[in-house]
């Protein structure tokens, strides 16, 4: 099949840079899968091919220019390729987070009225013919997996093999197709919609974010040129194809640098996958490397004595100079030295674990992390690095230029963005990738986009003035005064607790009340590995966060929060008075937590009322009965009797004070 070669004026939409690839590095290798253990890979040319045999196919099933289809499923080339396919046509993909429960996907495909959805496997397909009836519009069905679907209604289902190959077959028969796919790629145009992407409805029902060609191919130059990455890069995509991050990094910035995409065997292998890539541009939420992290600790808690004190003596002298020697700042000779013998030992074989030896470049974002977490990771030579962005700028409001790499802050305006602070704290940006609207709801579009071109972000921040670096405190509506009128940012204080490996999610309240409480989830990997080597008997989740021991670890951890807390301006007012550790872990599944693993805060406090008034009416424990979701979508109730734990209140300290008086 020959690469597409019609003439156009712009390469604007990704199927025309997809059409320039197949052109200029035919045989660079585009995507790769693992597959039964084994690496499957197309190069640009191959993928060209089956892009355009997609898009043909879904022209032939009857969608035209601004029809939307829905991609489900975990990351998978053609699942990728079946965006392309649809925006070669006009039709505007909608991805879908693949472990919605099924009143989420019908409310995202009946809102956006998709008239086809390609799925990844069987348990995707059975969600999506089990809200069929709630989405009128939808009228075929594609699945890349065959396995368990051959016994099934084909009546408006076929697999993307035999799909790919009729279209394959059609273009090779039919001159008339051959000209037709060639006309459609050359009408679309930078301003046409590209995707729409659901944010994961934090305060409610999910919005359809809207994202022309211009805005996605904008915001991803702004990452090329500013990480210098180019058709030798890897990556590996494993996170939501619906979320930003993944659209921007894994489609976008393939796209255009010319990338290669690597996609895991399965979630459980990532880790794996990615030392064998040996990939050179990374990104990950906070919590995978701090998972990272926490595993590595446990483990070394089971080493020898001499390879823990080993470990311990590089890691400590990794903290005392690695990061100014990655930043290439002036170090005595005996320190790089001692420095060059640690990366040999220690720091080499561990980035070589966590799949980060060859990473020039590697991000974190979504949440802050903790500073110990951070220099952990730029300590032993992982260029890591934070960046600030939401769906409604393509990603990028903030990043880290080289040699300014601050844990407390998230970098200076990206280029091309600027960036205001509202008079009531709120960050405000205006960017070339700023969205276009929020699909079927103006008046949401008019309250967020301003007059002049600006995007209200949602979140509280201010530039530190010493380093002219933007620092986010909390989402503005959730900044609030306790009643003495001190301070209560809830998520600055959730993300000071889980900093600690033990800790995994923390609720905060405190708005309108006389002091701060908080709920708070254990790790269970952490904290089940120190209960095992301290002889901490338990059979479950509910037993081990109710264990006694485990209250004064965690008791122990809030009071050097509280501390923390003290020596900080205008933060003294927010240190926790009582704790609960809750009997379950918070579930997106439960709608306690978005898609994203966001707190969904209001239905939690909701949720969990007789907790919350517990911790506030001095009882020393209380009652609940929740109703949980199983696997297998089975529903239950957890009944557990909780307690609750009272904390000190540590004075202001005099610095604190000194430095909020100046403010």
């Amino acid at each position: 099949m020959p690469v597409t070669t019609v003439d156009v004026a712009r390469e604007d939409t990704f199927p025309k840079l997809i059409a320039r690839n197949a052109r200029l590095r035919p045989d660079r290798v585009a995507f790769r899968h693992k597959d039964l253990g084994i690496w499957q890979s197309w190069n640009w040319r191959e993928m060209h091919e089956t892009v355009r045999a997609m898009a043909i196919g879904l022209h032939r099933l009857g969608l035209e220019r601004g029809d939307r289809i829905a991609i489900i499923g975990n990351n998978r080339p053609r699942l990728y390729w079946a965006i392309a396919a649809a925006q070669w046509i006009g039709v505007v993909p909608i991805p879908v987070y693949s472990d919605s429960v099924a009143e989420e996907m019908a409310y995202v495909l009946g809102h956006a009225e998709v008239k086809l959805a390609v799925v990844e496997d069987q348990e995707q397909v059975d969600k999506v013919l089990s809200i069929a009836d709630e989405v009128p519009t939808l009228t075929h069905l594609l699945y890349d997996e065959e396995r368990g679907l051959r016994d099934y209604d084909h009546t408006r289902m076929q697999a993307l093999s035999a799909f790919i190959d009729d279209g394959r077959k059609m273009l090779a028969e039919d001159a008339k197709s051959e000209a037709w796919l060639g006309e459609s790629l050359a009408a679309g145009k930078g301003e046409d919609l590209a995707i729409i992407l659901y944010t994961s409805g934090t305060t409610g029902r999910p919005k359809g974010v809207m994202l022309s060609y211009d805005n996605v191919i904008a915001a991803a130059k702004i990452g090329c040129d500013f990480d210098n990455l180019n058709d030798h890069d890897e990556i590996i995509a494993y996170l939501p194809l619906a979320w930003v991050g993944d659209h921007i990094f894994s489609y976008a910035q393939a796209i255009l640098a010319g990338l290669c995409v690597n996609c895991p065997e399965s979630p459980e292998t990532i880790a794996e996958d990615r030392r064998e890539i040996g990939t050179t541009y990374a990104f990950a939420p906070p919590r995978v490397f701090e998972n990272m992290l926490t595993l590595t600790m446990v483990r070394m808690e089971d080493a020898s004595r001499v390879k823990r004190a080993m470990f311990r003596y590089f890691i400590d002298h990794a903290g005392k100079v690695g990061e100014r020697i990655l930043n290439k700042e002036s170090v005595n000779p005996w320190d790089r030295f001692v420095y060059a013998i640690g990366d040999f030992l220690v720091y080499a074989p561990l980035r070589n674990r966590f799949g980060l030896d060859k990473t020039k470049v590697g991000y974190t974002a979504g949440e802050a992390i903790g500073p110990e977490i951070f220099s952990f990771y730029r300590s032993i030579g992982v260029n890591l690095k934070q960046l600030y962005g939401q769906t409604e700028a393509s990603v990028y409001v903030t990043m880290q230029p080289d040699g300014e790499i601050h844990a407390d802050t998230v970098g200076r305006p990206a280029p091309g963005v600027e960036i205001r602070i509202d008079e009531n704290g709120e960050v405000l940006f205006r960017s070339p990738g700023v969205f276009l609207g929020y699909y079927k709801d103006p008046d949401k579009t008019a309250e967020t986009k301003t007059a002049d071109g600006y995007v209200r972000s949602g979140d509280a921040g201010f530039f530190d003035p010493q380093t002219g670096h933007l620092r986010i405190i909390d989402r503005a509506k959730d900044v609030g005064k306790l009643n003495d009128g001190s301070l209560f940012p809830p998520k600055y204080v959730e993300n000071k607790l889980k900093f600690y490996p033990n800790i995994k999610e923390v609720v905060a309240y405190g708005h309108e009340r006389d002091f701060v409480t908080c709920f708070i989830n254990i790790d269970l990997t952490a904290v089940g590995n120190w209960a095992e080597r301290n002889n901490v008997i338990y059979a479950s989740y509910q037993e081990l966060a109710q264990h006694p021991r485990v209250y004064e670890m965690i008791a122990a951890h809030v009071d050097e929060v509280n501390r923390s807390l003290a020596a900080e301006p205008r933060m003294g007012g927010a240190q926790v008075k009582r704790f609960l550790i809750l009997h379950k872990e918070l579930d997106a599944d439960d709608g306690e937590l978005t898609r994203t693993q966001k707190v969904r805060r209001g239905f939690i406090a909701e949720r969990y009322a007789p907790l919350v008034t517990a911790l506030y009416d001095g009882s020393d424990e209380a009652d609940i009965r929740t109703e949980v979701t199983f696997e297998d979508g089975r529903k239950g109730v957890i009944a557990a009797r909780v307690k609750i734990r009272d904390m000190p209140i540590h004075p202001v300290t005099a610095e604190a004070a000194a430095m909020e008086e100046a403010a």
